[in-house]
């Protein structure tokens, strides 16, 4: 099972997403996106940054992660995504989570995302997809990193799907 986080903090922040997801269901067989929440930026020095929308995507492919990332730069650049420096907002991001089991550990891409576990936002809508989904450097369930975590603030945007 690949996964695709969704995140928009600048402009029509939910159309971002879901215009994105219709793009990345034409990637992913049999894709699903969970609830859209509403979350306070991560990182030092962004308190004052606007508010997250976030989202996960779940799906098969056949595609390698490297053509997976090309594809998915390619929607965030389409969305009007620029890299001015890292955590600044953004109009989409786009950050592949898990491509099966497979593990990469290269040059612009590594699989799994090396911060994922430590993200609610990307834990919580993922624990709704798909909790027994197993990360395969640590081999825990997503259920079970998300215990593993304190509970969250989050807020619900919409309900399934959304």
């Amino acid at each position: 099972m690949v996964v695709v986080a969704f995140g928009s903090n600048l402009g029509d922040r939910h159309t971002a997403i879901r215009e994105a997801a219709a793009r990345v269901a034409r990637l992913l067989h049999s894709f699903r996106l969970s609830p859209i929440i509403e979350t306070q930026p991560v990182g030092e020095g962004l308190e004052n940054d606007p508010p997250y929308l976030n989202a996960v995507g779940v799906g098969e492919s056949t595609l390698s992660p490297q053509e997976l990332l090309a594809r998915l730069l390619a929607i965030e650049a389409e969305a009007g995504r620029t890299r001015s420096t890292a955590g600044a907002p953004r109009t989409l991001d786009l950050d592949l989570i898990l491509a099966g089991d497979q593990i990469v550990d290269g040059p612009g891409l590594q699989i799994p995302h090396p911060r994922f576990r430590e993200r609610l936002f990307v834990l919580e809508p993922l624990a709704a997809l798909a909790p027994e989904l197993v990360d395969p450097i640590t081999g825990l369930t997503i259920r079970e990193l998300l215990r593993a975590r304190p509970p969250s603030l989050l807020h619900g945007f919409g309900g399934p799907g959304t």
